[in-house]
């Protein structure tokens, strides 16, 4: 029987990837996924988006996200709310609501993209 094992991963070492949604230079690197490590519960990724890039409105059925706010500025919208996040700022999304992100700032708007379960089922 195979024991779990710790993985130690170099952000480096994985490629940016633009996914299904994500337009205009909305970038992503899959850190801690079920593709590449076998993750079961939890998909962790660093984004980067450049000004003017965005995730088009869309909603999860099951899943919760946290977008952690390293760097940069953007408008948040969900429902009929837009606001402003900027660095530091944590949003909380339950599933079922509707949201999208828009990097409406002058540099990169870098965060931190925490979903689970990975599956939206």
């Amino acid at each position: 029987m195979n024991q779990p094992k710790a993985v130690i991963r170099n952000i480096a070492e994985v490629p940016w990837k633009e996914f299904p949604g994500h337009h205009g230079g909305a970038l992503s690197k899959p850190l801690v996924d079920q593709e590449e490590l076998g993750a079961r519960q939890i998909d962790h990724r660093i984004s980067s988006y450049a000004p003017m890039a965005y995730v088009a409105r869309h909603k999860h059925k099951v899943q919760e996200q946290i977008y952690h706010v390293l760097s940069g500025e953007g408008l948040f919208e969900h429902g009929d709310v837009k606001q402003v996040v900027r660095a530091h700022d944590v949003v909380f999304i339950p599933p079922g609501v509707e949201h999208a992100f828009y990097n409406t700032g002058l540099e990169n708007l870098v965060f931190l993209v925490i979903t689970s379960p990975i599956y939206d089922e």
